[in-house]
């Protein structure tokens, strides 16, 4: 499957119909190429077609997140996030003071689980798992000897505002 085309046949594949809307959204989601609230969804679809309500934005959202097209992230209280499925599987690394939102690699939370089943006997299920601390701008902000981590590639999100960026 490439591209949002893919999840369309997805959708009519298991017998759901095929609607302008539903298209919309996808499409909203895999243009954003990242995470976005279903405000951000829905003003993308409103710049399509201004007459799509946002109720539908969001049963199309619930849809697609129980088909398993796209999922859903809420962090510390804040609005969920959306995005699609299609992308390889990650986890988030979310700043507590500015909201930057990092993609990393399942992979790399591979000792993690490792250490879990070794030492706990725990078998972790590590399907989707954000973690939060500060990104390398904020921890050069603090004090020496603060418990903050830099973290590598920080780069301003709209997070507040309901939208969040991937970055590498």
């Amino acid at each position: 499957m490439s591209g949002h085309y893919g999840l369309l046949r997805m959708l009519r594949e298991q017998g759901h119909r095929l609607t302008p809307q539903r298209e919309m959204v996808i499409l909203a989601l895999h243009e954003a190429d990242g995470h976005l609230s279903a405000e951000g969804v829905y003003e993308r679809v409103q710049r399509q077609n201004p007459y799509v309500d946002v109720s539908t934005v969001y049963r199309t959202l619930e849809l697609l997140r129980e088909m398993g097209i796209v999922s859903q992230c809420q962090v510390n209280g804040h609005q969920a996030l959306f995005e699609l499925t299609m992308r390889s599987p990650h986890h988030h690394l979310v700043c507590r003071n500015c909201k930057t939102m990092l993609d990393i690699a399942s992979g790399d939370l591979d000792d993690l689980k490792t250490l879990l089943l070794e030492r706990y006997h725990f078998k972790a299920d590590l399907g989707h798992l954000v973690l939060e601390g500060l990104c390398s701008r904020c921890a050069s902000q603090w004090a020496p000897g603060s418990e903050a981590l830099a973290l590598e590639g920080d780069t301003k999100s709209n997070y507040a505002e309901g939208e969040a960026h991937a970055h590498p």
